[in-house]
Parts: structure tokens; C-alpha cells; sequence
């Protein structure tokens, strides 16, 4: 897990058996942002569901394709960090996780510079969104 804030959290595709250490540290909610069977031997979403919900955590999918990044994604991220609970969102590799959670929080005001450097800091770049994130200031 690459944490951005103290209540979010970015990785790289997990599996079922690293639910239960995911909830020991504190995660509450797990956001797929996979479509399921994007590549061969991933995992299944209806399973990591269900590990999900067994450890007590909430299992949200926001798909994000090669198509890109929607309003529709940006709300639904939104609807979750609103809960004010610790997060951990996974894709294949953790960079869309970071791009739609950077496009969330611009969408909300904060500084697209500020969250480059959040980014950067765990390790992913923001430059190929940098100007959509820029664009969705309010």
C-alpha cells in the first residue's frame, strides 16, 4: 500500500488472501478500479468481494478503462472519500487509482501542484492528467 493521505491508500493489484492484513490496518472501504477479466489470472471481482465483506469491509467497484476518466468515476470516488473513512483503492498497478483519486480531490478544489507532489511522493505521476486536473477546478 502507498498511502497519499493519513485515510488513503493506493496498490497495486491485491488478492483475495491480502484482505485480512489490508483490514488490519485500519482500511474500512476497498475500491476496485479494475474491470473484471482485464487480464488473464487476475482476480476475480465477485471474489475479493466477497473476502472483502467477510473481514468487514465495504468492496466498491469504479472501473476505469482504456476509454479514461469520467464525471461518473470522479463522483462515485467522491461519494466514498465522503465517508471520511480509511480507503485503499487498487488497480493493475496503483496509477489509476492515484489519477482518479488526484482528479477527485481537484474536482474539489484542491491544488493540482499539491497533489502532483502527493503523487510523486508515493511514487506515481500525474503529468498525464495534469491538465484534465487543472480543468476540473472549481
Amino acid at each position: 500500500m502507498y498511502p497519499l493521505t493519513p485515510d488513503f491508500a493506493v496498490a497495486p493489484q491485491i488478492d483475495a488472501s491480502d484482505i485480512p492484513a489490508i483490514a488490519a490496518q485500519g482500511v474500512k472501504t476497498i475500491v476496485c478500479n479494475r474491470p473484471d477479466g482485464e487480464e488473464w489470472g487476475q482476480p476475480a471481482n465477485a471474489d475479493l468481494r466477497a473476502a472483502a465483506e467477510a473481514a468487514g469491509l465495504d468492496f466498491v467497484e469504479i472501473p476505469v478503462t482504456h476509454a479514461g476518466f469520467s464525471h461518473a468515476q470522479i463522483e462515485a470516488l467522491g461519494v466514498v472519500l465522503d465517508r471520511g473513512e480509511p480507503v485503499l483503492a487498487f488497480c493493475r498497478s496503483g496509477t489509476r487509482s492515484t489519477f482518479l483519486w488526484a482528479l477527485t480531490r481537484a474536482a474539489r478544489g484542491d491544488d493540482p501542484q499539491a497533489l502532483a507532489q502527493t503523487a510523486a511522493q508515493a511514487g506515481y505521476d500525474l503529468s498525464p492528467v495534469y491538465g484534465l486536473l487543472q480543468s476540473l477546478q472549481p
